[in-house]
């Protein structure tokens, strides 16, 4: 294995357990190690400097280093990079005696450091070397143990694990290179961040933790009784106190060096506590289960960013690793199914329920990411909300007027209807507010919802070429305007609807095409009256919601790859359970039956105002057609589906007036002509739509081929359904999003007899070390 480490001579000042752990990992990855692989590599030496003799000499026993001594200088001599893993109060000490030596040093030499606060350091480097080095990195592996010494090294410590770099503007970029090459030798995650960022994270996230367990359990090992006391603790205490036997002598240090961000951090939970307090004294339920159920929910966030599954939140410190699907040809496409809830009326269910007055019972509750995004960001608005659990939710509504200032940006995952909704219903509110999401989330436009919004006397700003992230500012007086919508978009008409709710007058929307009506549909059945007549909606600001139960139904977008998956597939016969008809979402289904599927629905009824029916869709041939613009905006999100329907299809298939598809997550159009190409389906691109000559016939369609879905989760899932007509294997790549529309796709798409498998997921970690110790 070739590590691209190449340094000569790695110095390790300080061979503790941090020190002596980097040792030992990279040994472990073959550096240092005489003639492995005749790799170059891996010929470096690695020396150390320690004031205890006796831990020098226990390294060179373990083989972890060459050679070392109790002095520094000599140690320094053709060093190539040195690592300074001593306390943060000595750093600046052990500074000035290397500034002394440096010049013995290789002419490329790189000096970095494993410290737990940076800005302490950074000045630390100013004063010792006169200066900021260029060739100083200042780095901070976040891990430890409750064990200390060279004798605890363990060459697994790092193994994906976080390190942090916070170079400065001088820092030169092919120091940071090597450092970071350094520690990913060791199975490390490196990341970059400022210093003030960094020491600001810490404080919160490792800092205060061990602050609050030490002061917890000095405070109960003063009391008389704390025999017992500590006898009867249970395994809450024992998880929370472990911490509390770090180094103290460590601590001290990290909160000495670290004082003003400590602080700052103990205010604001000094805060919350007395708020908490405040409920137990008044018995106030609801503000208790606010902040439990939010906290609960937040340590379950945690933990999937910790074990990398899931939830790419803006705190995120690194983007989740990439995900491939690869899907064999073949399948039936029987069964009986039932596909998530509906993502749009769930995102609504919350936004509504947390502005009603009263207690909203949810059912079939969508558990997607996006969808928990949102019901998220209403818990750091004050609301208590209880669930999910297993499609069930209960939302304590705070009224109109109730909600409150999150503490920070409000992250709302992959989801464009969550951030555009939730502009429209943050421009209402006193506070001020600040909207953000994925990656994918924020190259999509937002002016479109922003601009508008303006008009109505909202203060909103957003990044360059109006893509968020959207800072809102509270306390604007919002007037009810009448706007004729550019293009059909059922979120923009969405959001100005929900800041109709706190503007002055009549909010009224025009569009130039049917949109789906989820949000006037649940606002009425919240009590506050719509009114529509032809293609124009309006309300009138200032009355209430009033609570009520929600049976979400399935989506039809998620039925959709069933759905097409059923009518490309010789012998399949798929019924889809509880789906969603609303009028406005049914183009999907009137384009699969002018196309000659064989598709009926069965139960039709009514559940809270959504209209549900039963979908039986058996295989018969299809053939191309010109699909109707008027069907455009009711099947926008089912077009990548579609697009593949069209590619088993007899003939061409047409689809114009589409330009919507092209600033979805990806841009639609392209992303699934260039997976077509690839699969050696015959198409030509249009700016506003595509033509796609199919291959009908009951034998494969088309080839099979590596796959780029750009982290579009319809894009992976339409060419995942693809493989039931492909000749070979179809693989998908950057897949990871699926979860945030469909979660069990993989599940489910067995159960027609799909095999999907999951390739270059990322590992979670196989051993999991304390969070003591350095941090």
């Amino acid at each position: 294995m070739s590590l691209k480490v190449t340094e000569s001579r790695l110095l390790i000042v300080g061979l503790g357990l941090i020190g002596g752990s980097l040792a030992a990992a990279l040994r472990e990855a073959g550096f240092g190690r005489e003639g492995a692989q005749g790799d170059e590599s891996t010929r470096g030496e690695i020396v150390a400097c320690d004031p205890d003799a006796e831990e020098i000499a226990r390294g060179v026993a373990m083989g972890l280093i060459d050679s070392g001594d109790t002095r520094l200088g000599p140690m320094v001599k053709d060093a190539s990079m040195i690592l300074l893993a001593v306390p943060v109060l000595a750093m600046e000490g052990v500074m000035r005696e290397l500034a002394e030596h440096l010049d013995k040093a290789a002419a490329d030499v790189v000096i970095t450091d494993v410290g737990s606060t940076k800005a302490a350091i950074q000045q630390a480097a100013e004063r010792a070397f006169g200066g900021l080095p260029s060739n100083l990195v200042l780095g901070h592996p976040i891990a430890g143990s409750e064990k200390s010494g060279v004798a605890a090294s363990n060459p697994r410590l790092y193994r994906n694990h976080k390190v942090i770099l916070t170079p400065a503007e001088t820092t030169r970029p092919d120091a940071v290179a090597r450092v970071r090459r350094l520690w990913e030798a060791c199975g490390a995650d490196v990341l970059e961040m400022a210093v003030e960022r960094h020491d600001q994270v810490l404080a919160r996230t490792s800092h205060l933790p061990h602050l609050l367990a030490f002061s917890l359990v000095d405070s109960l090992a003063r009391q008389d009784e704390r025999l017992e006391i500590f006898r009867y603790a249970a395994g809450g205490f024992r998880d929370f106190t472990r911490i509390a036997g770090s180094d103290p002598v460590m601590w001290r240090d990290i909160f000495v060096a670290n004082r003003e961000a400590v602080l700052a951090s103990l205010d604001d939970f000094e805060a919350g506590l007395a708020r908490l307090r405040q409920a137990v004294e008044n018995s106030d339920s609801d503000a208790m289960l606010a902040t439990f159920d939010r906290a609960s929910h937040a340590r379950h966030y945690f933990e999937s960013l910790l074990n990398k599954t899931s939830y790419q939140a803006e705190y995120h410190m690194q983007p989740q690793g990439k995900l491939t699907y690869r899907v064999s040809p073949g399948g039936n496409a029987q069964g009986r199914l039932r596909v998530p809830g509906d993502k749009s009326i769930s995102h609504r269910s919350i936004m509504l329920g947390a502005l009603a007055e009263g207690v909203t019972e949810v059912k079939g509750f969508l558990e997607g990411e996006d969808s928990l995004a949102t019901l998220q960001a209403f818990r750091e608005m004050g609301v208590a909300i209880e669930g999910p659990h297993q499609g069930c939710v209960t939302i304590h509504g705070v009224g109109m007027h109730g909600l409150k200032a999150p503490s920070g940006p409000l992250y709302v995952g992959n989801s464009g209807t969550a951030m555009r909704l939730f502009s429209g219903l943050l421009a209402g509110q006193a506070f001020d507010s600040e909207l953000t999401g994925d990656d994918s989330l924020t190259k999509r436009p937002m002016s479109r919802v922003a601009d508008p919004l303006r008009l109505m006397g909202a203060r909103i700003e957003t990044a360059e070429g109006g893509r968020p992230p959207l800072k809102i500012s509270g306390g604007a007086k919002l007037e009810g305007i009448e706007y004729d919508m550019p293009m059909a978009s059922a979120q923009v008409k969405s959001c100005l609807l929900l800041a109709g709710l706190y503007a002055e007058g009549e909010t009224r929307v025009r569009e130039p095409a049917p949109t789906r009506d989820h949000t006037e549909r649940m606002l009425n059945g919240f009590g506050y009256p719509v009114s529509r007549q032809g293609d124009t909606c309006w309300l009138e600001g200032g009355n209430k919601l009033v609570a009520g139960p929600i049976d979400v139904p399935s989506d039809i977008s998620s039925a959709t790859f069933f759905l097409v998956a059923a009518a490309i597939t010789p012998g399949s016969d798929i019924l889809l359970e509880h789906v969603g008809i609303n009028p406005t979402r049914i183009g999907v289904i009137n384009i699969l039956k002018l196309m000659g599927a064989d598709l009926t629905l069965e139960n039709s009824r009514e559940v809270g105002g959504e209209p549900v029916a039963e979908i039986r869709i058996r295989y018969a041939p299809l053939k191309g057609i010109d699909i109707p613009v008027e069907q455009v905006p009711l099947a926008i999100d089912e077009f990548p589906a579609l697009f593949i329907a069209a590619a088993n299809a007899e003939g061409t298939t047409r689809l114009r007036g589409a330009e919507e598809l092209r600033v979805k997550e990806s841009d639609r159009i392209q992303a699934m002509a260039d997976g077509l190409a690839v699969l050696g389906v015959e198409h030509s691109v249009m700016e506003d739509g595509i033509d796609i000559v199919g291959n009908g016939g009951s034998g494969p369609s088309y080839g099979g081929g590596r796959i780029d879905s750009l982290g579009d989760h319809r894009i992976a899932m339409a060419f995942s359904i693809a493989a039931l007509r492909a000749s070979e294997d179809i693989v998908i790549d950057d897949c990871a999003n699926v979860a945030t529309s469909f979660p069990g796709f993989i599940a489910l798409a067995g159960r027609i007899g799909l095999n999907v498998t999951e390739e270059g997921a990322v590992e979670k970690a196989a051993e999991k070390t304390g969070e003591t110790g350095h941090e």
